[in-house]
């Protein structure tokens, strides 16, 4: 009987190619019956989806890749919103860190001009990025649920898709739900009473009050509008959820040593 698998061929241990895409192209196998069997070696040697066990190289089934990558999405979700969720979350990572609304930027500018600005300023970012880490855990069911949907097809553009493939699929596929669960938590975290009974929304109109107030109706700088903080904070914080799982599914892709579990290994191992 013809080994379809030899190891090796006309004296020579032959290397199969590196895995560079999973799919899987069932007709190969069922046209190379007649072949010999360094024929067969070197045809297996072209097909991509080809993945290691021990010295063989073997097709990953779409069930594998399936499975895999939603491995890889649950494990950048438990990373991400476990570590922007908790105290200093948000605060103190500067790549995530919520800054005051574009429309404060002249009160930073001139902050020096105003009394007890520096407080001011300080308190509300601190409230503001404390918010964001009140409705980070609100993503973790959300991103869950949109990978139980994730279709084969889906899973291998993934897969060939860029490095931050999978991010792309749960920010198209969530971005609305997380918005709609964020928004309702952030407003509610910015109005809890924080310091003297002042919370953030406080914090941040007594920010732009002052600053407004020290201007002298615009006379030395120009006044600001005070904008809706809730809706600014959320827009941020899902910007921060995003960069952070990211970052993570960088991390899986290229990383071994982030690669925690078996099927991590056999779809993204080199």
């Amino acid at each position: 009987m013809m080994c379809l698998i030899p190891i090796i061929c006309e004296n020579k241990i032959l290397k199969l190619q590196p895995m560079k895409k999973l799919i899987i192209y069932v007709s190969t196998f069922l046209a190379i019956g007649s072949m010999s069997s360094c024929d067969v070696l070197n045809e297996l040697a072209k097909q991509p989806g080809i993945g290691n066990v021990g010295n063989i190289k073997i097709p990953l089934t779409n069930e594998e890749v399936i499975k895999g990558l939603k491995n890889a999405l649950s494990v950048g979700i438990d990373s991400s919103v476990f570590s922007l969720s908790r105290v200093n979350g948000y605060l103190g990572n500067e790549l995530v860190k919520l800054a005051l609304p574009p429309e404060a930027q002249p009160i930073v500018t001139n902050l020096a001009k105003i009394p007890g600005g520096q407080k001011l300023l300080n308190d509300a970012i601190v409230a503001i990025n404390k918010a964001a880490e009140d409705a980070a855990p609100q993503a973790k069911s959300i991103f869950v649920n949109a990978i139980t949907k994730m279709s084969i097809q889906d899973g291998f553009n993934i897969l060939n898709g860029n490095q931050n493939a999978a991010t792309v699929f749960l920010k198209n596929n969530t971005y609305q739900q997380l918005t709609d669960a964020f928004a309702p938590k952030i407003r509610t975290s910015l109005s809890k009473p924080l310091v003297l009974g002042y919370s953030a929304e406080t914090a941040y109109k007594n920010l732009i009050d002052g600053y407004n107030l020290a201007s002298v109706n615009g006379m030395l700088f120009p006044q600001v509008k005070q904008n809706s903080l809730a809706t600014y904070t959320t827009q941020k914080a899902l910007d921060g959820l995003f960069l952070k799982l990211e970052q993570e599914e960088k991390q899986i892709r290229q990383d071994p040593l982030h690669q925690v579990t078996d099927i991590l290994k056999r779809v993204f191992g080199k």
